[in-house]
């Protein structure tokens, strides 16, 4: 796994190796001789109780079986697959496409009572009209090379917009100005999209803040996209992989750098200038 420096997965593996390390040492064994009964090379042993390296399941259940624990093993490998599911690299995530992650997180959105987020590079999904996702998802399956069907994927985001309509939902989203000005697909996928952001400031569950160019006395740098799900939960999104955050200590740094980007944001008839100018600024 990349590294990316995040306690809550960190602490995760960290949780599984001493879990594993306590079983060698409770069996009386050294890393060697627990190694040579499993079949690799001592060093493999050392990474593994490190944290360096995830075991497999297979080598969970080696570990346990030298070890005399077999009863423990489901228990640690379960462990260690969650600890592995806080970062999931994109190419796993849509190694079948896009449709099944668009529809996988759907009853996330449903759940959710209050949903804020920030996008720095595109107009964030729930916000996106089926041109504008068609042309961001078609380059995104190009780009990680898996299997196209942008089709069926943007109908997926589409359904899950509709949470956007139904409930007690709340949503709170930031975007800087530049997403109004990188154009996704062509000119009129564009000029629809900047249309549908004003139409959707006027639904009464949406806040949807623009931070301008010109913001004056900056004190909170761009970040990358994120989103926080009830301040219980973070999806943080890198070029390679998406990272689940549930540390009580990072969620919250997230919910105060949501604050700090809020404090930057403008609303209402000055967002919807920004919006227009956008939208003047293609014809």
């Amino acid at each position: 796994m990349p590294q990316y420096q995040s306690s809550s997965v960190e602490s995760a593996r960290k949780a599984v190796a001493a879990r594993l390390r306590e079983a060698r040492l409770d069996a009386g064994l050294k890393g060697h001789e627990l190694a040579a009964r499993c079949g690799w090379h001592k060093s493999k042993t050392s990474r593994i109780e490190s944290a360096r390296t995830p075991p497999s399941d297979a080598d969970i259940r080696a570990w346990c079986a030298a070890c005399g624990t077999d009863d423990q093993a489901a228990d640690i490998v379960a462990a260690s697959r969650t600890a592995d599911s806080m970062y999931l690299e994109w190419k796993r995530l849509q190694r079948t496409g896009l449709r099944r992650l668009q529809e996988a997180r759907i009853p996330l959105y449903q759940r959710t009572k209050l949903h804020r987020g920030y996008a720095s590079h595109v107009v964030p999904g729930l916000f996106q009209t089926p041109a504008y996702a068609a042309a961001l998802l078609s380059s995104i399956s190009r780009f990680h090379g898996t299997p196209n069907d942008t089709a069926e994927a943007v109908d997926a985001r589409m359904d899950r917009a509709r949470v956007l309509h139904e409930g007690t939902h709340r949503f709170a989203l930031l975007v800087e100005e530049s997403v109004l000005r990188y154009q996704v697909g062509n000119s009129a996928a564009m000029a629809g999209q900047l249309g549908h952001l004003l139409s959707i400031m006027s639904l009464p569950a949406v806040s949807l803040g623009i931070i301008p160019f010109a913001a004056s006395e900056r004190g909170m740098w761009t970040l990358e996209t994120f989103d926080i799900f009830d301040d219980q939960r973070v999806h943080v999104e890198l070029l390679t992989a998406q990272v689940t955050l549930t540390a009580p200590g990072e969620v919250g740094m997230y919910v105060k750098a949501w604050g700090d980007l809020k404090g930057l944001a403008v609303y209402g008839s000055e967002a919807r200038a920004l919006v227009a100018a956008a939208l003047g600024a293609l014809r």
